[in-house]
């Protein structure tokens, strides 16, 4: 069941498009990553979708029933306020019922990890602590569809990993759309990717379908020294691609199979130390559609 829908989608700002006629749709249930480079219009297009912005043209169709929640890259706070007095306020703000805000806001809290710090004031919270109780504030009216802007980019590797478990746990009720720079974390949690560039929608599927059409299969082939691989490289047996002691061989229709490289290998002594088939990764995809080159 698509829970939101969006339609020719454009910003345009004195003239200049910042999103430019962007279409796609989420199905309940997925979790999205809207990926691109900076100024591709991905924060316009979240806010938008969150309401705060106002569309020059196009139609954004969702079940307002469901509820949106939304988590700004930087999320501001009133320093003198608690962190149950935020999430609590928030909580009445999104229409939950002044008896039950209280009580969710404690849940919340506690679901992110903020149970000890939930009567400290947030004007004394660190950036790991500020981006839980951002997240506090976007779920704790249980809403169906979750927007994210770069939820875990100020971060350090542990507390990426933390919130990105979080995320996890949120998707069997929650329909998240989220924008991000680090392409694992889309890698590991994604079932469809947009990808933006100056504005437009350059690349739109699931993980496997863009992966599939950006394949690029090739054998990497590892030797023991830079000097094997320039010796290996010299006999210019097939078109192939030296970094120092790594050699990537493309499969075309003029390349070989893995069998004929190994082959080769198995009937000299190239001082080789791995073989490996691979596809081009989610970086080298993104670089490919929707980077800055």
């Amino acid at each position: 069941m698509s829970l939101l829908s969006v339609k020719e989608l454009t910003k345009s700002y004195d003239g200049t498009l910042a999103v430019d006629h962007v279409s796609f749709s989420l199905q309940e249930g997925t979790a999205t990553a809207l990926i691109g480079p900076n100024g591709s219009g991905k924060t316009t297009t979240l806010s938008m979708i969150a309401g705060l912005l106002k569309e020059t043209e196009g139609s954004i169709s969702r079940d307002f029933q469901s509820g949106v929640g939304f988590l700004p890259q930087y999320p501001q706070f009133f320093p003198w306020m608690t962190a149950l007095e935020f999430t609590e306020m928030a909580a009445q703000i999104s229409g939950v019922d002044n008896k039950k805000a209280r009580k969710q806001s404690i849940k919340t809290l506690e679901f992110v990890g903020l149970s000890a710090a939930m009567n400290k004031k947030a004007g004394t919270f660190s950036g790991g602590m500020k981006q839980r109780l951002g997240l506090a504030q976007a779920i704790v009216h249980q809403p169906k569809l979750l927007l994210l802007d770069e939820p875990v980019s100020a971060l350090d590797p542990t507390g990426r990993r933390e919130i990105m478990n979080l995320l996890k746990s949120l998707q069997q009720d929650t329909t998240i759309l989220y924008s991000t720079h680090i392409l694992n974390d889309a890698e590991e949690m994604t079932d469809q990717l947009l990808f933006l560039k100056q504005g437009k929608l350059v690349e739109y599927g699931s993980l496997p379908e863009v992966k599939s059409r950006h394949a690029e299969p090739r054998i990497k082939l590892r030797f023991d020294t830079e000097e094997a691989a320039a010796i290996f490289e010299k006999r210019q047996l097939w078109q192939m691609d030296r970094d120092r002691n790594i050699i990537q061989i493309p499969f075309t229709d003029a390349g070989p199979t893995m069998q004929q490289v190994l082959a080769v290998l198995a009937d000299n002594d190239t001082g080789i130390a791995g073989v490996e088939k691979q596809n081009a990764s989610l970086e080298e995809i993104f670089l490919k559609v929707a980077g800055e080159r």
